[in-house]
């Protein structure tokens, strides 16, 4: 038990830590969120838990091909928020980026790329 409240208290202390930072500096936020700590930690969990190493490789693998069709909404979001404001700009971003995992998904799947 007492391992899970660990990886949950530095997990969220990354999250709280970048959001921190991001209140002072917006490039810095931006630089530091867009690092891919989160997966390394993933990562770092999988290995220190004894996950196999396919597990593991995997894990980084569908990381990569997951996060191209969520790029999108990083042009998205300060399009629209000044817009519709922060609650719908949040809600239409989740819908794009389930449309466009979906359309990348179909498309990755003629390269034998299967994502779902």
């Amino acid at each position: 038990m007492t391992w899970i409240i660990t990886k949950y208290l530095l997990t969220a202390g990354m999250v709280v830590f970048i959001s921190e930072v991001a209140k002072r500096s917006d490039k810095l936020g931006g630089f530091i969120a867009a690092l891919p700590l989160m997966t390394l930690l993933t990562l770092a969990w999988l290995y220190i838990e004894n996950q196999p190493e396919e597990k593991i490789a995997n894990h980084a693998y569908y990381t990569f091909w997951y996060v191209i069709p969520t790029l999108p909404m990083f042009l998205l979001f300060p399009y629209l928020l000044p817009k519709l404001g922060f609650w719908m700009t949040m809600g239409a971003c989740v819908v794009a980026t389930v449309v466009c995992f979906s359309l990348f998904a179909l498309l990755m799947k003629n390269f034998g790329v299967q994502l779902l």
